[in-house]
C-alpha cells in the first residue's frame, strides 16, 4: 500500500507525540511501530525538532534545530532553511525569509546565530523546509513540505513614565501625584474619598522601542481586613492606564473605609522582567454602609495557622491545703497499726492452734498462697470504684486460683491426719 509522504510523517509524529504509555504492551507496540518506520527501504521519515522553543534576545541565544529519524538516528546529508518567521502581531508579514541554517558537525545541529535587526520580542511561527540530497542516499527519506513551529522570543521590557495620582472627580484636576519606580517596592502614601479617583499609568516598550502589551496587568487593592479587589490595567495607544472612580466602586468595595495596600502585577511569557511590585497604600474614606448593602465575604483562614504559636496560657494553681505535722502523721499511723497488733496478741491469748500448718516447703507455699488468695478476695470489697464486670472477672480468676492451691493444702492436711491415725 502506497501512502503519501505527508501521511507517513504525520503518523510518525503521532507515535512520538502520544508520550510513554502506562501499559507495557502498548509501549512495546509503540516502539515496534516506530521501528517499522525507521527500518524500511521505501520511505524513512525525518523529524525536525528544536531543543528549545524559547529564544532570549537578552542573552543573544541562537536558533538551534535538529533533524533525525524517529528513533533518533543520524540524518543523511541535507539542508535546513528557515522559510518564514511570522509574527503573531502582524498580518501575514514575515521578519525572516529564506534563511539557510548553518550546520555544526560536532553536535549534528543546524543553527542560526544572528537575527535581523527588526526581530523583536513576541510570539512567532517559524516555517522550516528540509531539502534532502537524494543522490547521496541509498534509502528514500521523506519530510514534510513545511514544518511550522511556535517560537517565543523573550527580552527585557522597559518600564517608563510610571506614576500614580489622586484626581478630583468633578474637574479631573490632580490633587496629589507620585512618580514610581516599578522595578522595586515603593512606600507611596495616598488618601482619597469616595468623590475622587485613582489613576495609575505607565509605558512598556520592547528592546526595539515598540509598544508592548502584556498578557497580564493587574492592580490589586487589599483592605486591612484582608478583603481583596483586582482591577485590569488596559493598554491603549502607547500607554497602559487604569482609572478607578471610587464613587462607582463603593458597593464593590463594600463601603469599607480604611487602609488599602496597592500592588501591581505585570507578566507575559515574552517578558523576562515580569514584576510584582508593592506600590504603597491609600487611605480611603467611604460613606457608611446602608443596612441592605452587601457585606464583605468571610476571608478563608490559613490552614497552617493552627501550627503556629498559641497564646500563652495564664493559670493560677490552687493553694495547697495545710497538712499536719510529720510527727502527728506518724502517731496516727501507729494508732492504725495497734488494732492489728492487738488482734495477733488476742489470737495468742486464746490459744489458737497453728501446729497443723504445713512444715514442708511445697505445702507451706500452697497454704500461704491460699490465705493470700482469701485476703485478695476480701480486698475486692475495698476496691469499691471497680465496676461489676471487672470485679466478677477478678473474682473468677481468684476462685480458680483458690481452688487449685486450696485443694493442695487440704490434701496435705488429710494425708498428715491419716499418718497420725495409723501411727
Amino acid at each position: 500500500m502506497q501512502l503519501p509522504g505527508e501521511k507517513i510523517v504525520g503518523l510518525a509524529k503521532f507515535f512520538l507525540g502520544v508520550g510513554i504509555p502506562g501499559d507495557a504492551k502498548d509501549f512495546f507496540n509503540q516502539i515496534d511501530a516506530l521501528a517499522c518506520l525507521e527500518d524500511n527501504r521505501f520511505s524513512v521519515p525525518l523529524i525536525l525538532s528544536l531543543p528549545s522553543t524559547v529564544i532570549s534576545l537578552t542573552k543573544n541565544e541562537p536558533l538551534k534545530v535538529k533533524v533525525s529519524t524517529v528513533l533518533g538516528s543520524k540524518a543523511p546529508a541535507l539542508s535546513v532553511k528557515l522559510a518564514q518567521a511570522l509574527s503573531s502581531g502582524s498580518k501575514g508579514s514575515s521578519v525572516i525569509n529564506n534563511q539557510e541554517l548553518k550546520f555544526d558537525a560536532d553536535t549534528a545541529t543546524y543553527f542560526l546565530d544572528s537575527f535581523p535587526k527588526n526581530f523583536d520580542v513576541g510570539k512567532y511561527t517559524f516555517v522550516f523546509e528540509i531539502l534532502v540530497d537524494e543522490s547521496a542516499n541509498e534509502k528514500a527519506y521523506i519530510t514534510e513540505a513545511q514544518t511550522k513551529v511556535p517560537i517565543a522570543a523573550t527580552g527585557a521590557i522597559t518600564i517608563e513614565n510610571a506614576e500614580i495620582a489622586v484626581l478630583d472627580s468633578d474637574v479631573g484636576s490632580v490633587e496629589s501625584q507620585k512618580k514610581l519606580d516599578l522595578t522595586k517596592d515603593e512606600a507611596v502614601s495616598l488618601s482619597a474619598n469616595h468623590l475622587q479617583k485613582l489613576r495609575l499609568s505607565f509605558q512598556l516598550t520592547t528592546p526595539l522601542g515598540h509598544v508592548f502589551k502584556p498578557h497580564q496587568s493587574f492592580l490589586k487593592l487589599k483592605h486591612e481586613s484582608q478583603v481583596e479587589h483586582i482591577f485590569l490595567v488596559k493598554t491603549s495607544g502607547k500607554k497602559s492606564e487604569l482609572v478607578l472612580d471610587f464613587l462607582g466602586l463603593v458597593e464593590k468595595l463594600y463601603y469599607l473605609s480604611g487602609k488599602y495596600e496597592i500592588q501591581l502585577t505585570i507578566g507575559d511569557a515574552s517578558m523576562e522582567n515580569s514584576l510584582l511590585s508593592n506600590i504603597g497604600h491609600i487611605d480611603l474614606e467611604l460613606p457608611e454602609r446602608p443596612e441592605k448593602a452587601a457585606r464583605p465575604p468571610l476571608q478563608p483562614t490559613d490552614p497552617y495557622s493552627r501550627y503556629g504559636p498559641k497564646a500563652e496560657i495564664s493559670h493560677i494553681f490552687r493553694v495547697p491545703e495545710k497538712l499536719p505535722a510529720k510527727q502527728l502523721s506518724l502517731v496516727f499511723l501507729g494508732l492504725i497499726v495497734l488494732p492489728f497488733i492487738g488482734f495477733l496478741i488476742g489470737l495468742t491469748r486464746l490459744g489458737v492452734n497453728i501446729k497443723s500448718f504445713p512444715s514442708s516447703v511445697g505445702a507451706a507455699t500452697s497454704a500461704l498462697l491460699f490465705h493470700g488468695g482469701i485476703g485478695a478476695v476480701l480486698l475486692l470489697y475495698v476496691l469499691f470504684w471497680l465496676d461489676l464486670f471487672t470485679t466478677l472477672k477478678a473474682l473468677s480468676l481468684l476462685g480458680v486460683f483458690l481452688l487449685f492451691v486450696g485443694h493442695r493444702t487440704l490434701s496435705h492436711l488429710a494425708a498428715a491426719s491419716n499418718k497420725l491415725k495409723s501411727a
